[in-house]
């Protein structure tokens, strides 16, 4: 890999009580890196997300920030290392603001990491600064998932994990969230994208990981991956 490993996951393990769902899941993200992890639905992308962040406990394998591993510590301590997650069902506090919420994922943060506040997630997106006295509740879903994004950040994390930011959005705000993931990612914060949609993950990633059954069957660069039909048919035709 050119850039420095960041985040290294190797031989990763999860199951779902009895059911084995990751089979020795193993890549990594640099420095200053975009990568997506691709696959069809039940391939294991979302459970991976899961088992870095100890939502699912690992059974098996390491999960190493900055040379240390975190495997088999609880969500909580994970974040504080310097990993945030935004995940696919965005989570909000539903009785809060939009200011409250943000304000909620404030933390100090990892050393070293980029630092954020409140005004540059208005910046990002306009919509929620005219709304930060609303509910969360009352927001739409494409909203809700700035809010979620934004709240993230607020935690000045190293690298943060983005599970389907586009599911269910207008290809206006699609596009919105898009062009924030790739600036954030300017700005220094590596990023582990679950997406869908591959015209999203392909523009705005350095390098692609695609999962089937459970385990990576293809990691390299976009245009390698779209080079490969038969690949392509294989593991991501609908």
């Amino acid at each position: 890999m050119s850039r420095d490993a960041l985040l290294s996951i190797d031989g990763l393990n999860a199951y779902y009580g009895k059911s084995h769902i990751l089979h020795g899941v193993t890549f990594q993200v640099g420095q200053g890196e975009v990568v997506s992890l691709l696959g069809r639905n039940g391939s294991g992308r979302s459970t991976t997300l899961k088992a870095i962040m100890g939502l699912v406990p690992p059974a098996g394998g390491t999960v190493t920030l900055k040379g240390r591993n975190l495997a088999g510590q609880r969500p909580f301590a994970i974040c504080r290392s310097g990993i945030a997650y935004v995940p696919e069902e965005r989570e909000v506090f539903l009785n809060l603001t939009v200011d409250e919420n943000l304000r909620m994922g404030e933390q100090k943060g990892a050393e070293g990491a980029p630092r954020w506040t409140v005004e540059q997630m208005f910046d990002y997106f306009p919509r929620l600064k005219e709304r930060r006295n609303t509910r969360a509740g009352s927001l739409s879903g494409g909203e809700q998932q700035m809010l979620t994004m934004c709240r993230s950040l607020l935690g000045n994390p190293l690298v943060i994990l983005i599970d389907e930011p586009t599911e269910g959005l207008a290809p206006k705000i699609v596009t919105v969230v898009g062009e924030a993931i790739a600036d954030i990612n300017r700005r220094g914060v590596s990023v582990l994208l679950v997406e869908q949609k591959l015209t999203i993950a392909l523009k705005v990633s350095h390098r692609v990981c695609v999962m089937g059954h459970g385990r990576i069957v293809f990691e390299g660069r976009p245009e390698q991956l779209t080079s490969d039909a038969k690949l392509m048919e294989e593991w991501l035709a609908v």
